[in-house]
């Protein structure tokens, strides 16, 4: 499963409307979204009453755009290859691309898929630019379970290395009085 069945969903939900039931109330406004149910976005009193045991994010605004948590999404989606911010003392990753006039000389690194400038060498500057990303290319995943395959893999292959450099110092070790080498032949 390289996308989960929950993604599109959330990338393609309208946020911070105003609640249809709980409208009149101080935290009504719907900016969470729950993954087992894949439906609209919700306010914090439906949460309470219709989604207390499911697995719910709760999403955020920066200048107008929807962001969410590192904190929570990494626990249900591989990041990896995302811009990450800080903003207001927490790591947020934006749920869509957000417009920009054209990037200007010397930037570093850029959106492979809508070319806005990152900060960073990322790939993406969004879960939506990756997301089309992996359906163009292929060649990224949202799963957790291939993310930590590439960690265990990774690690062998680390540890390997490891094991090699350890046995070239000792190599070399041994290396520093070699055994005299035998006399060329004469040509007598």
């Amino acid at each position: 499963m390289a996308v989960p069945p929950w993604l599109e969903s959330l990338l393609s939900t309208a946020f911070f409307t105003v609640c249809t039931t709980h409208g009149d109330a101080a935290r009504g406004e719907c900016n969470m979204y729950c993954l087992d149910c894949k439906g609209d976005a919700f306010c914090f009193y439906c949460r309470s009453s219709k989604h207390k045991d499911h697995q719910v994010i709760q999403i955020r605004r920066s200048s107008y755009h929807d962001v969410v948590r590192v904190t929570e999404i990494q626990k249900v989606l591989d990041i990896s290859g995302v811009q990450t911010y800080v903003i207001n003392s927490a790591r947020v990753l934006f749920l869509n691309e957000r417009p920009q006039p054209k990037s200007g000389k010397g930037v570093a690194h850029i959106c492979e898929i809508c070319g806005r400038s990152l900060l960073d060498p990322f790939r993406f500057c969004s879960l939506g630019c990756k997301l089309v990303g992996i359906k163009r290319n292929g060649n990224a995943s949202f799963s957790l379970e291939a993310k930590n395959e590439v960690v265990v893999m990774d690690r062998t292959r680390r540890e390997g290395i490891s094991k090699e450099e350890e046995e070239l110092r000792e190599g070399s070790q041994q290396d520093i009085y070699p055994p005299t080498p035998p006399p060329p032949p004469s040509s007598a």
